[in-house]
């Protein structure tokens, strides 16, 4: 079994790297930027395994290397990715490897006289932000990435691309919020970690189980050929012991240094919107098959505490003293929410807020925040429960019946989505075979009923950039149903960024 890994050096590659070469046929080409330390990995990892691992330095943004990297493998996993915060700060370096890079992937698979079978990983945060509204997803769900975030924009072009590019066999795996054992430290030279709205539902999986999905996803297809596993597109999730929300995700991470998040933010710090979070009612789909969910959060946090034993000095130090020396200093980074405001830049504030008004009406006192943790909203466990979910209807509709098998799609569901998203299937022949839509706005275009009636996309031209929901949701109840969670039926801006970062309001009716 020849494998080809992208993004072998990051937390999620290393593990699934680490597990697949614990199967005693599995032969491994690893593609490495050509940074130094990667040169360094690349002596380890030779003198551990010796053969049956090939070394290729290069980019997933050039063809030649993309090529190289396929060539006479029969799996190819793609787990490189430029996350945030350097996507947020490095649009160039976002669009090479979260996009460019698996269309390139796609196209050498394309080209192999026998192609290899495509695992490409992608990102729950193209369901963009939740709450206690829907905080639930499933694969099919709208796909309304929050403004300005560019990670989630090239995953959701690139994503695009696999599904249409015609290869025998590929599988999607949307990500979800991933633990590792650098999670505390590589959050605290940037104002990321103020993004995190306090009732994001967060489902959490661990970096190892994971790099264990992969393996166990190559390991039963080499011996057992699932052929009815291809083709799809999947949510990773952590299952319930893996449900939280961004407020417990800072309760318990911060307890590992001996404070909270009373302790050390204020609530006004934290943006109130435009996150990217979801708990998924459906993990248990790769869950039952693969059995790959073994770590919980809690454990998780607890090995990170013991790794860490530095971490235990925090406790000595006053709760003060750290909020303002380590996370208060965040506050005034360019990333910041809080530098956004002092700043004056309306754009992020109105995404991120709803306005300058709105951050200002954020309770200063933290009994007065309402918390789905708290049990605000409603009973904690049972809004956690996916299975209530489902009895309650708190589900989103996809605007057809698809509870029927794939193969039973026809075309009357096919219009019955199409109606639904303010526009119309023009033409259907098979639910594997592009269709014709048009959009609300008269674009035709062409997609095949799995990519948009399974997968979520609708038409590409419409897609952000710019970011304007505000005047799609208001044709297209398909997006309405979860745009209009986080904002007003009134809202009628579209969200621009510009290369150099600048971010800029227009309004809907001046465009």
């Amino acid at each position: 079994m020849k494998i080809a890994m992208t993004g072998a050096s990051g937390h999620m590659g290393s593990e699934a790297l680490r597990q697949t070469l614990e199967l005693p046929d599995a032969e491994v080409r690893v593609l490495l930027t050509r940074r130094r330390r990667n040169h360094k990995l690349a002596k380890k990892l030779k003198k551990r395994y010796g053969a049956r691992v090939e070394i290729l330095f290069g980019d997933v943004s050039e063809q030649e290397t993309c090529e190289k990297l396929v060539e006479g493998t029969d799996y190819v996993v793609h787990m490189a990715a430029v996350i945030p915060p350097r996507s947020d700060a490095d649009y160039a370096a976002s669009e090479a490897c979260n996009e460019r890079g698996a269309m390139l992937l796609a196209d050498a698979i394309l080209r192999m006289p026998r192609q290899a079978k495509f695992i490409d990983i992608t990102s729950i945060a193209l369901y963009g932000c939740r709450n206690e509204k829907h905080p639930f997803c499933r694969v099919g769900d709208p796909l309304v990435i929050s403004p300005f975030d560019m990670y989630s924009l090239h995953k959701l072009r690139g994503e695009r691309y696999v599904l249409e590019a015609g290869l025998v066999h590929f599988a999607v795996l949307r990500q979800t919020a991933m633990l590792h054992p650098d999670m505390i430290e590589s959050n605290m030279s940037d104002g990321l970690m103020f993004h995190t709205n306090l009732n994001a539902p967060l489902e959490w999986v661990s970096a190892r189980d994971s790099g264990y999905l992969i393996r166990r996803i190559l390991e039963d297809d080499s011996t057992n050929e699932l052929s009815d596993f291809w083709n799809r597109v999947y949510n990773i999730g952590g299952g319930l012991h893996g449900r939280q929300t961004g407020y417990d995700t800072f309760r318990v991470g911060f307890s590992v240094i001996g404070g909270s998040a009373e302790k050390f933010f204020r609530p006004a710090w934290m943006a109130s919107r435009n996150f990217h979070g979801v708990w998924m009612a459906d993990g248990g789909v790769l869950e039952e098959r693969f059995h790959y969910q073994r770590d919980g959060v809690e454990e998780i946090w607890a090995d990170l505490k013991r790794k860490h034993r530095i971490y235990r000095l925090a406790k000595l130090v006053p709760a003060a003293l750290i909020r303002k020396c380590f996370f208060g200093r965040l506050l005034n980074h360019p990333n910041s929410p809080m530098r956004w405001r002092r700043d004056g830049d309306e754009a992020r504030v109105f995404a991120f807020y709803g306005g300058e008004a709105r951050a200002n009406a954020i309770p200063k006192d933290w009994r007065s925040v309402k918390l789905i943790a708290r049990g605000d909203f409603g009973d904690y466990d049972r809004m956690r429960d996916e299975a209530a979910a489902l009895r309650e209807g708190r589900l989103l509709s996809h605007g057809f019946d698809d509870g029927k098998p794939l193969s039973a799609w026809t075309a009357e569901d096919a219009r019955s989505a199409a109606e639904f998203r303010g526009g119309a299937c023009l033409q259907f022949e098979d639910v594997r075979k592009r269709a014709l839509w048009k959009c609300a706005a008269g674009h035709t275009f062409e997609a095949t009923p799995y990519t948009v009636m399974g997968a979520g996309h609708w038409c590409p031209q419409c897609a952000p950039q710019p970011w304007d929901f505000d005047l799609q949701a208001k044709t297209n109840a398909f997006y309405a149903q979860v745009w209009y969670d986080t904002h007003d039926c009134d809202e009628d801006v579209s969200y621009t960024l510009d290369g150099a970062g600048k971010a800029a309001l227009t309004h809907t009716e001046e465009a």
